[in-house]
């Protein structure tokens, strides 16, 4: 299989499965969630910050693994 051998950015700019690219587009959701609750000028509780912040680092690590992601190049073997 070719795609053992790709480095980071390699990986990072080959094409990336349909599955892995919801995961990716709900985890930037999640982070961007958060982040407007971090950011709001509005005072909100100690709790619900730390939650925001959760979901920033969870939507990150979501989209970052995501992307990593490579479809693989091998025809599926199909048994007659």
């Amino acid at each position: 299989m070719k795609n053992n051998n790709l480095n980071l950015a390699e990986r990072v700019l080959a094409p990336t499965p349909k599955w892995f690219k919801i995961l990716r587009t709900v985890g930037i959701a999640l982070a961007s969630i958060g982040g407007v609750i971090i950011a709001s000028p509005v005072a909100l509780p100690v709790g619900l910050v730390s939650a925001a912040g959760y979901l920033v680092l969870g939507g990150s690590i979501i989209s970052v693994v995501s992307q990593t992601a490579v479809k693989s190049e091998e025809e599926p073997k199909i048994n007659p």
